[in-house]
């Protein structure tokens, strides 16, 4: 049995952030994780390769936008998705070296297998040639990740009818696609193969897509797949999915309507890898949803136990899990951690882009009102420029129009751009902070100029209303 202060489970977001940090304060940290390199599914089927693949998808599309339709570049009809994503190994090697190289620098041990608790401080590894070990952890952070879910009703077979793990495994891209589910994997696919010309058809049980979002945005999203060549049907629940054995699948819904395409993508959600950690044997359990419960420092009810990253559930962003696993380091080693970190931002890779941070509209207007400011990326040089005027950024501050609560994006370099909204959220910027103050000149970072200008003639408009 080999000691260590931290024993972390998962080399992902979490998991690295996690052994890293623990490095940095000083204490002996140790990274265990079933693959040989570490990033987990965010570097090799998640953030990294769909990431790829969109910006793929944004250069073909900019042909036709920036030449105003004089020059379009059209894909082969038996194109493969592989020749999409030449760069895509390129990608991922560059990330998993930089990943490598960081916790080597930090000296963070590191052991390749399958762990389990073989008591609340034990963790036993068993490696790909059958050998086993033990690791005894003061503290112990799990981060294992997550899979896709896959429901009963939908048989995944990875070839007519994949995940959000095997959809990039296709061999060409198909002329019609059925992506089930309206949550940001879902949407993030179905507006880069839309955009890649592909017949896409969204269908959730939700009335709208991203339905976490204010429906401003989404409604944006809506319209933008609608004008690639996708759709949205919204409030229906499929019932089976049959491939026909020869070149198309069925999907069925409650209503019985039946939709056919050439390929599904079940994208309804994602399930914590937590069944092979024998949770029971370190006093833990899951809930309903199969999720490690955690409090906000990511402490379990064992108090030596953090988990962080997905297998605590929601927002589960690569992010939000590299700040969970600092938090939680900070917690065990009592280091003094930042509170500023609560406002978290989202960023959503469809196209067009979304991104939020802070209260939006909705919940500002259920917490006592709001004034907000508009500014559409159609008065904007620089979206005319890059030919891309459909966007949005929406400034929610407080009653009186002084205060900013909210900043929320669409449109290209949205989730770059609600970081501005961020920082002057916490620095306490007042809403006329950011008239006085100068941007370049042709940019989209202008838009946040143009919204305080639109909460203050609306603050006026008020003051004159009142007094007349």
């Amino acid at each position: 049995m080999k000691p260590f202060d931290v024993v972390v489970l998962g080399a992902g977001p979490a998991g690295q952030k996690a052994a890293i940090c623990a490095q940095k304060a000083g204490a002996r940290a140790l990274l265990v994780d079933e693959e040989q390199r570490p990033g987990g599914a965010c570097v090799r089927h998640g953030t990294i390769p769909s990431k790829t693949l969109r910006e793929t998808a944004l250069a073909l599309t900019a042909f036709r936008r920036l030449s105003g339709g004089a020059v379009a570049v059209a894909l082969d009809s038996e194109v493969t998705l592989h020749s999409l994503m030449s760069r895509l190994d390129q990608v991922i090697s560059a990330h998993e070296t930089f990943i490598d190289e960081q916790l080597r620098r930090n000296q963070v041990e590191r052991w390749h297998g399958r762990a389990r608790f073989v008591s609340p401080h034990s963790v036993e590894v068993r490696g790909v040639d059958g050998t086993r070990r033990v690791a005894e952890g003061r503290f112990v952070v799990i981060a294992t990740g997550s899979r896709p879910r896959n429901p009963p009703e939908v048989q995944v077979d990875h070839e007519h009818v994949l995940d959000s793990d095997s959809i990039l495994s296709l061999t060409y891209l198909p002329k019609s696609l059925a992506v089930l589910g309206g949550g940001v994997i879902a949407c993030e696919y179905a507006s880069i193969f839309a955009s890649l010309g592909v017949e896409v058809t969204v269908i959730d049980r939700a009335p709208r897509p991203l339905g976490f979002l204010d429906p401003e945005l989404t409604d944006c999203f809506t319209r933008a797949l609608e004008e690639a060549v996708g759709r949205f049907v919204g409030g229906s629940k499929p019932t089976s999915v049959v491939f026909d054995g020869l070149s198309s699948v069925t999907t069925t819904l409650e209503n019985g309507v039946k939709i056919e395409t050439e390929k599904v993508l079940c994208a309804l959600g994602r399930v914590a890898n937590v069944e092979a950690l024998d949770l029971a044997v370190a006093g833990l359990s899951t809930n309903a949803r199969g999720l490690i419960e955690a409090d906000a420092h990511c402490r379990t009810k064992v108090p030596h136990i953090y988990a962080a990253g997905d297998v605590i559930g929601p927002p589960s962003l690569a992010s939000t899990s590299m700040e969970q696993g600092r938090r939680a380091i900070c917690d065990a080693l009592g280091l003094p951690s930042s509170t500023s970190a609560t406002l978290i931002p989202a960023g959503v890779y469809t196209i067009p882009e979304i991104a939020s941070v802070g209260i939006d509209e909705p919940e500002a207007r259920k917490k006592g009102g709001c004034v907000v400011g508009r500014a559409r990326f159609s008065e904007l040089a620089r979206a005319q420029i890059a030919a891309t005027p459909e966007g949005l950024l929406k400034l929610v501050t407080d009653a009186e129009g002084r205060r900013i609560l909210g900043v929320q994006v669409v449109g290209t370099g949205a989730a770059e751009l609600v970081h501005i909204g961020q920082v002057a959220i916490l620095a306490g910027w007042p809403v006329d902070e950011l008239v006085e103050q100068i941007f370049n000149f042709p940019t989209l970072a202008e838009a946040y100029r143009v919204a305080a200008l639109d909460v203050i003639k609306q603050r006026s408009r008020a003051l004159v209303a009142a007094a007349g």
